[in-house]
């Protein structure tokens, strides 16, 4: 699950990955202790997020189930024309575990800034995609070179036999 905080204070937001389902059973609009995904001291709202293939929660949608609406406007439509509406999929208010994204927003702040949790998670996966866009890059410049030399055994192979 991605997990959104965005922080009203800074103008920032950051995103946490967890391998496990956390706030199942919570709705948009409850305040929860962000503890959990280590965040100690904070305080967040959730204020939407998305389900695995992709469709938004709505908070007037009760329950944690995906349901066909018809919309004039709101979360995941915008009319183009006056008066237009369309039956659209979304899921409900309530966090399930087929959520994938989950927006919050900080409301309680810690006397330790909230970039100070990212900073070290952030260099770390820079340095490990750096390292992995070096190998992919020398694995790459490898196959072209055996390719080139394929190639200039072939031409002498050819020019060779047009001379005979």
């Amino acid at each position: 699950m991605n997990i959104v905080i965005a922080d009203p204070k800074s103008g920032k937001s950051f995103t946490k990955k967890t391998e496990e389902a956390v706030f199942v059973n919570k709705t948009i609009g409850d305040e929860i202790e962000l503890g959990i995904i280590g965040l100690t001291g904070y305080k967040g709202k959730i204020t939407g997020g998305s389900d695995k293939q992709g469709f938004p929660m709505i908070k007037s949608l009760q329950g944690g189930g995906r349901k066909k609406l018809l919309m004039k406007h709101g979360v995941g439509f915008k009319a183009k024309i006056k008066g237009q509406k369309k039956r659209k999929s979304a899921r409900g208010n309530t966090v399930s575990a087929e959520i994938m994204q989950l927006n919050l927003v900080v409301t309680k702040h810690s006397s330790k800034a909230i970039e100070e949790f990212f900073k070290t998670v952030e260099v770390e996966e820079k340095k490990e995609e750096t390292d992995e866009s070096a190998k992919e890059r020398m694995v790459k410049q490898s196959l072209k070179n055996v390719g080139n030399m394929e190639l200039a055994e072939e031409a002498k192979s050819i020019k060779g036999k047009v001379k005979k």
